[in-house]
């Protein structure tokens, strides 16, 4: 397991240093090309190449590539001393930096390459360390200090000296600019001013001047950097008494300052290393899931098409049998069906994501809530590279942090009362994610005491939510933890107790169209199953007739049909069930939700459609069976949105409209009123 999470850890750092590597090359570039503008090198574009580095060391050295880290912890020194302006960017730091990116590039290269030597940075980073050691540079270059007072120099940083330096050898004015503020006021007053003066130059650095009584206010000293004659300026600055001298500041730069471009200072690498150098590190593309999302959309369109086509193929089939033209029609109609379903599979694919990303970031939680609550816990995880939508991932994480703190706080005991119950100190949390046909099942299941039924039983009855005079199953009483505002906390505290959990867990799974089972077992602890389908995007689904209304439901959903016999329906509890096998069904008729008059056209008998999975399954009656279809489902609306137990609306091969039944709603909203009434 530890490998594939190093693995994974490892894919998406390639990912990362490609991006970054290409940073930094873009930076470098743009250096070359300020250098030889009038403005010179931007300290932005020195500053985000020295983040890029940076955050490759970092990375770098936490996926275990310490040859990586190494030559970018040698190359972070460099630019260290390049933005302080101990360093002076000529071309053969330039061509020093982009040989060093293009050895990064290789290493990284061979990394995801199995099978290729890997590339000793050593000499890379020798010639680094001999350039940081050169003291030719600018390092010991005097400082152009112009007329500033030595008192003000020493107040500088290194950096903020830098920047003085480097704006004198631009040529540009230096201007020392006093302006007195208000006591009350001073702090807003001087970021609007520094703000004023940045479209004219460079702030170099403000100083608080003391000396002066409370009622003058306070002054600031504010060293400006400009090409322009701030004196001269048409600015109302804000402040009072604005004074301006010039300090400083004489052309000083030189031709061989500038010198010419130098197209030819490329050198130094082989053609060989070159070809090696302009490849990706990885073959993976990032894309916005947006646009995932527009071609997702377009292909739904083409599965609606290919299905009106089936159907008017199906049309000509009946009209003029086994005629050459119907026959060549139907074989590029299977054709194209069979890319588009190519194309969908493809697609769906490309939106997977491994649920491990969620995971990952439920433990970091557990370790936290396990701390503030004294109680060890060691989690488990299995299944990570199990895939989901990446929508449906980003979905499930509240209702699974729910879980998470429930099953701390609540199903896992003190470390003393699990020493007394013969466990160990720690506790232990178990995720597990596992692929099921078309859905995914994940557990969060915890050693802790269990549900205690009893109390959940004598909390329904103080919320006047159970009869006291009848008996509830297990099942039935796990049903009322779901209920909105129910608790048997007895104390409210920042991770629970207030009855919101549980019921927000039941809501967001069913808008998934997932369903939650629970089991528990008094003093061995508890699970909660919750199943996914893959995508909600393109299903496929069962057409059904209810009198004269069609609907669809999710083939995911349903687990059989069958068709009963009239005398086999009981009534209990005034409510119709059937006994299947071991398991007493509750059957559900749509016009009691909907509140329609709906003809059942069987007489004798009834057809049963089982709907949901393990505790949570219902009997839907239906008229008849149309067959299964792929249909795309588009939302109601604001308005009709609100239909309990309807999940949107799809359109049939023959463009008729019909509702597509939200099964996990439906079957929520019968447990729920089941849980309430008994």
């Amino acid at each position: 397991m530890a490998t594939k999470k190093q693995d994974m850890l490892l894919k998406d750092f390639m990912i990362e240093a490609e991006e970054i590597i290409e940073t930094v090359d873009q930076s470098l570039f743009s250096m070359d090309a300020e250098k030889r503008s009038e403005s010179g090198i931007s300290p932005n574009t020195i500053h985000s190449l020295f983040r890029a580095i940076h955050t490759l060391k970092g990375t770098a050295g936490m996926v275990g590539l310490i040859p990586v880290s190494n030559l970018s912890h040698r190359m972070e020194d460099l630019l260290d001393k390049l933005r302080l302006g101990k360093l002076e960017f000529d071309d053969s730091l330039f061509d020093l930096l982009t040989e060093a990116s293009d050895m990064l590039r290789n290493m990284l290269q061979n990394y995801s390459s199995p099978g290729k030597k890997t590339i000793d940075p050593q000499p890379m980073i020798q010639r680094i360390d001999d350039r940081l050691l050169n003291k030719t540079d600018s390092g010991g270059k005097d400082p152009l200090r112009g007329g500033i007072s030595p008192d003000i120099l020493k107040t500088f940083t290194e950096y903020e000296t830098f920047r003085l330096q480097d704006n004198q050898k631009k040529g540009l004015g230096i201007y020392e600019m006093r302006v007195h503020y208000k006591l009350e006021t001073f702090d807003l007053e001087l970021v609007k001013t520094l703000d004023q003066i940045k479209p004219y130059g460079e702030v170099i650095t403000s100083l608080p001047v003391t000396g002066l009584s409370p009622d003058a206010g306070i002054m600031f000293k504010i060293i400006v950097a400009s090409k322009e004659n701030l004196p001269q300026l048409e600015v109302e600055w804000v402040g009072e008494k604005i004074e301006f001298s010039r300090i400083g500041g004489l052309p000083t730069r030189t031709a061989s300052d500038s010198g010419p471009a130098n197209a030819a200072s490329f050198g130094g690498a082989s053609q060989d290393e070159n070809s090696e150098t302009v490849k990706s590190v990885t073959q993976t593309v990032r894309v916005d899931i947006t646009k995932l999302d527009a071609l997702m959309n377009i292909v739904g369109e083409l599965v609606l098409n290919k299905s009106v086509i089936q159907q008017l193929g199906r049309s000509l089939m009946e009209k003029n049998s086994y005629s050459d033209l119907n026959l060549d029609f139907q074989k590029a109609l299977e054709s194209i069906s069979r890319k588009i379903s190519e194309l969908q599979d493809n697609l769906v694919q490309v939106r997977m994501t491994p649920v491990g990303q969620i995971f990952d970031r439920l433990v970091r939680m557990v370790r936290k809530i396990s701390r503030e609550l004294d109680k060890p816990v060691n989690v488990h995880i299995s299944g990570e590279e199990t895939s989901l939508d990446k929508s449906m991932i980003e979905a499930i994480a509240d209702p699974l942090m729910h879980l998470i703190r429930n099953a701390i706080d609540h199903g896992l005991e003190s470390k003393e009362e699990r020493l007394a119950a013969g466990k160990t100190e720690s506790g232990n949390l178990n995720l597990r994610a596992t692929q099921k046909g078309n859905n995914v099942l994940i557990e969060v299941e915890d050693d802790g005491q269990g549900i205690e039924l009893q109390a959940v039983y004598q909390k329904a009855i103080e919320k006047n939510l159970a009869d006291p005079k009848k008996e509830y199953s297990p099942k039935d009483l796990i049903n009322f933890i779901f209920l909105p505002g129910f608790s048997t906390s007895k104390a409210v505290t920042d991770l629970s107790g207030r009855g919101v959990g549980l019921d927000v867990v039941a809501k967001n799974i069913a808008k998934l169209s997932g369903m939650v089972n629970v089991e528990t077992d008094p003093g061995r602890g508890s699970k909660f199953s919750i199943t996914l389908p893959i995508t909600l995007i393109i299903i496929r689904a069962l057409i059904v007739e209810i009198g004269q209304e069609t609907y669809a439901i999710p083939l995911n959903s349903v687990s059989e049909s069958l068709i009963v016999a009239k005398s086999d329906v009981k009534s209990i509890d005034q409510r119709d069930v059937i006994q299947l096998r071991d398991q007493t069904l509750p059957l559900v008729r749509l016009e009691e939700l909907y509140q329609k008059s709906l003809s059942i056209r069987r007489e004798d008998s009834i057809y049963v459609i089982v709907v949901g999975s393990a505790e949570k399954r219902i009997g839907l009656i239906v008229d008849d069976v149309i067959g299964q279809q792929e249909i795309v489902i588009k939302s109601l609306g604001n308005i009709l949105g609100t239909l309990p137990g309807i999940a949107g609306a799809c359109e049939l091969g023959n463009r008729k409209t019909i509702l597509v039944l939200d099964v996990a709603m439906l079957i929520e909203e019968v447990l729920k009123k089941k849980a309430v009434h008994g």
